[in-house]
């Protein structure tokens, strides 16, 4: 049975995706050697990276799509990025069912075409995990999305909407089943109390990451006051938020 990816890909911005909610959950583990090319095969497509000193549009998507895993906030949207690779498949999918088509097509011919197609399903993967990531924490922190400007524009248009609808779709679940039972007091979702936890959860940027220097960064300063200076290639354990400002400028990825 074919996939049908046009279809998913309407599914996902026309509304919620039922499955968004276990994103992280349903991930298969990443092999070590996901981005490598296929032995012997080259670049075909023009999608798989190649050890060179500008990024490919595969290699800019595996660099945002593991930032966008490990970090406990929202990042950044790449539309653009998504939209270049989206047209990409869709063109490079065409012409692989055309050439299967053709009767005149070698053996040989065939087994390049089987090649072509996998690398394809590999970066629909790739993509359609990026994208349940980013749905899973819009629903996770729909109603701080709402109460936070500076979140607008991370988002796509799509994106946004939708975090409204679930934030509305979640207000009222909750009224419905509890708070209408609650004295009028206690009935609200914004309640901000002493010494406890608060009502509207927001990322938690303390929480510490696994952070890779792509670059000689300048020295960031640590939460007991200290500095620290990382090095190109060197790999550090630090909360989040003392490297945000490295990850939006590109200059660290998160591991």
């Amino acid at each position: 049975m074919s996939f049908d990816w046009d279809a998913e890909e309407d599914d996902f911005f026309a509304g919620p995706s039922v499955r968004s909610r276990q994103a992280v959950d349903e991930d298969f583990p990443i092999p070590d050697d996901f981005a490598d090319p296929v032995p012997g095969f080259g670049d075909p497509i023009g999608l798989i990276p190649q050890d060179t000193a500008e990024e490919t549009n595969f290699q800019q998507l595996i660099r945002h799509w593991m930032n966008e895993r490990h970090s406990p906030d929202i990042l950044p949207g790449q539309e653009v990025l998504l939209g270049n690779l989206l047209d990409h498949i869709r063109k490079q999918t065409d012409d692989v069912q055309l050439l299967r088509a053709d009767p005149g097509s070698s053996e040989d011919e065939h087994f390049r075409i089987m090649l072509v197609h996998t690398e394809i399903e590999r970066v629909k993967f790739v993509i359609r995990s990026y994208i349940r990531t980013r749905l899973h924490k819009i629903e996770k922190y729909a109603r701080h999305i709402n109460s936070d400007p500076n979140m607008y524009e991370r988002l796509s248009k799509a994106e946004f909407e939708h975090a409204k609808r679930y934030a509305r779709l979640e207000e009222t679940h909750y009224t419905s089943s509890v708070l209408q039972s609650l004295p009028i007091d206690q009935q609200g979702l914004d309640d901000n109390i002493a010494f406890m936890p608060p009502m509207i959860p927001a990322p938690s940027k303390t929480r510490a990451v696994f952070v890779h220097a792509r670059q000689d960064c300048p020295r960031v300063k640590l939460l007991d006051g200290s500095m620290m200076e990382m090095k190109k290639d060197q790999i550090s354990l630090v909360p989040y938020n003392v490297i945000e400002h490295l990850l939006a400028r590109g200059e660290v990825e998160l591991v």
